[in-house]
C-alpha cells in the first residue's frame, strides 16, 4: 500500500510546493528568484525558532546546527569578504560592491543557508517523494518538449516580464522548447533549466533521493525521469557522474564493514599491478570524452587557460572582484565561466578557492563518517559527490536556485544523529496495542 506523504510544518510545506510546481513557477519564470527567496524565507523562520527555543521546547522541534554547517556559514561569509576585498583592489566603487553583494545573496550564500535549513524538521522521506514526484512528472512533460522540435516549432516561446527584476541574464527567465547545439547542429533539451547540461546537473541531484523513495512504483518513474534528463540534455558529465557518485557512494557508506576493506586492499593490490594498463585506459577515456563534443572541450579548456594565467599575475589573492568578458577565443564567454575552480581563483583569489575547497573537504569527511549508521548522510554523501564533480563543469553559485534541495539534504545528513532521536522519539510515542489475551486478564 502506497504510503501518503504531507507537509507536516511551515518549512516542509515550503519546500514540497517549491518542488512539486517546478514547472509552475518555470512557466512565469520564477524559478531564479524562487530559490533565492525562499532560502532567506526559511532562514527567517529558522531564527524565529531559535529565538523560541527554551528547555521546554520538545526534542522534536529542537534545533541544533552541526559544525559542518557552521563551517558552510563561515566559508561563505569569507566568500563576501573576498569579494568586497578584489572591489577594493581594483576600485570598482560602492555601487559594484552593492551589487556583488546581492549577487552573493543569490548564489553563494544559498551554499550555507539551506544546509541550515536542514536543521528544522524535514523527514527525508518528505524530500524523496518530492523528488520522485517531480521526475515523474518531468518523464511525461518531456515528451511534448522533445516533439516540439520534430514538428519545426519555434525554439523561444517567450520572456517572462520577471526578468525586470535582474539576474544573470534572460537565460533565467525564457521559456524554451529546445535549443539546437552550435558546434553539433544537434537538438538539446534544457526544460527548467537556463542551458542543457544544468538539466543534467539537476537529474542527478534528484536521482539519489528518487533511489530512497519507499513507493516502487513512483520511485521508478522517477529514476526514468532523471535518466531521461541526462540524455536529453546531451551533458557528458551528467552521464559519467550519476553511475559514478552511485558507485563511490556505495563504497564509502560501507568503509565500516570488514568485508569492503579486505576487497579494497585486494583491488589496490591488483591495481598497483595493472598501474599501467589503468592509466592508459584513463588517457584513452579522456581523449573520447573531450573528442564527443570538440567545440565544447576546446573553448572550456581556453577559458581555464585564461583565468589561471590572470590570476597569477594580476590578483592572485583576493581576485578580480567581477567577471569580465571574455574574447573571441572563446566566443566571448565570461573569463572563469564552466569552471568553479577557475572562476573562483579568478573572481575571488586564492581566498575564495579555499573557501569552497575547505567546507567541501569538510562535509565529505563528516559525511562518510556519518553515512556508515545513516540513510539521510549517505544521500547527503552523495550530493556532495555530485557538487564536486560539477565544479569542473559549472559555476555552483549560478545554478544553486536549481539544486538546493540537494543542499538542504546535505544539511538534514549533517544532522543525522539528531534525526534519529527523532526517529526514536517518534517510535516511543505511538500507542502500543496489547493481545487480545492480556486485555482479557485485565
Amino acid at each position: 500500500m502506497k504510503e501518503t506523504i504531507e507537509p507536516q510544518n511551515f518549512a516542509e510545506r515550503a519546500i514540497w510546493i517549491s518542488i512539486i510546481w517546478t514547472f509552475g513557477f518555470y512557466a512565469i519564470g520564477g524559478l531564479y528568484i524562487l530559490g533565492a527567496v525562499l532560502a532567506w524565507i526559511l532562514f527567517a523562520h529558522l531564527c524565529i525558532k531559535l529565538w523560541k527555543q527554551d528547555d521546554d521546547t520538545p526534542l522534536e522541534e529542537r534545533i541544533t546546527i552541526p559544525w559542518g554547517i557552521w563551517v558552510w556559514i563561515v566559508s561563505m561569509l569569507v566568500m563576501q569578504l573576498a569579494l568586497v576585498m578584489g572591489h577594493l583592489d581594483f576600485n570598482l566603487g560602492l555601487g559594484e560592491i552593492i551589487k556583488s553583494t546581492i549577487g552573493w545573496a543569490k548564489g553563494w550564500a544559498l551554499l550555507a543557508l539551506y544546509p541550515l535549513v536542514g536543521c528544522l524538521n524535514i523527514r527525508p522521506k518528505l524530500m524523496y517523494r518530492a523528488a520522485s514526484k517531480i521526475c515523474a512528472f518531468t518523464l511525461a512533460i518531456s515528451i511534448p518538449f522533445v516533439l516540439a522540435f520534430y514538428l519545426h516549432l519555434p525554439q523561444r516561446l517567450y520572456v517572462s516580464p520577471l526578468r525586470a527584476v535582474g539576474g544573470p541574464g534572460p537565460d533565467f527567465f525564457e521559456v524554451m522548447l529546445y535549443e539546437i547545439d552550435p558546434g553539433e547542429g544537434k537538438p538539446r533539451w534544457r526544460l527548467f533549466t537556463p542551458w542543457a547540461p544544468a538539466l543534467g546537473f539537476v537529474a542527478n541531484i534528484y536521482f539519489f533521493m528518487v533511489l530512497r523513495e519507499s513507493d516502487r512504483k513512483l520511485r521508478w518513474l522517477g529514476m526514468a525521469g532523471c535518466l531521461v534528463m541526462c540524455q536529453i540534455s546531451a551533458s557528458r558529465l551528467a552521464l559519467i557522474a550519476m553511475p559514478a557518485v552511485w558507485l563511490i557512494t556505495l563504497l564509502l557508506s560501507k568503509l565500516s564493514r570488514p568485508l569492503v576493506i579486505i576487497g579494497l586492499g585486494i583491488a589496490s593490490f591488483i591495481g598497483s599491478i595493472t598501474l599501467n594498463e589503468i592509466i592508459e585506459a584513463i588517457e584513452d577515456f579522456s581523449e573520447k570524452f573531450t573528442a564527443a563534443r570538440k567545440d565544447s572541450s576546446r573553448v572550456r579548456a581556453a577559458l581555464g587557460r585564461i583565468a589561471r594565467y590572470r590570476w597569477e599575475n594580476e590578483a592572485p589573492i583576493w581576485g578580480h572582484g567581477v567577471v569580465e568578458k571574455g574574447p573571441h577565443l572563446v566566443e566571448y564567454m565570461p573569463i572563469g565561466s564552466h569552471h568553479s575552480w577557475y572562476g573562483l581563483l579568478y573572481v575571488k583569489g586564492f581566498v575564495g578557492f579555499l573557501a569552497l575547497a575547505v567546507p567541501m573537504a569538510w562535509s565529505f569527511v563528516d559525511l562518510t563518517i556519518k553515512s556508515q549508521k545513516s540513510e539521510a548522510a549517505e544521500v547527503g554523501l552523495s550530493m556532495i559527490l555530485v557538487l564536486f564533480f560539477y565544479t569542473f563543469g559549472e559555476n555552483l553559485e549560478i545554478l544553486a536556485y536549481l539544486f538546493w534541495p540537494g543542499l538542504v539534504m546535505m544539511g538534514i545528513g549533517f544532522n543525522a544523529k539528531d534525526l534519529k532521536d527523532r526517529d526514536s522519539l517518534e517510535a516511543s510515542e505511538q500507542p502500543v496495542l496489547m493481545p487480545k489475551q492480556e486485555l482479557s486478564k485485565t
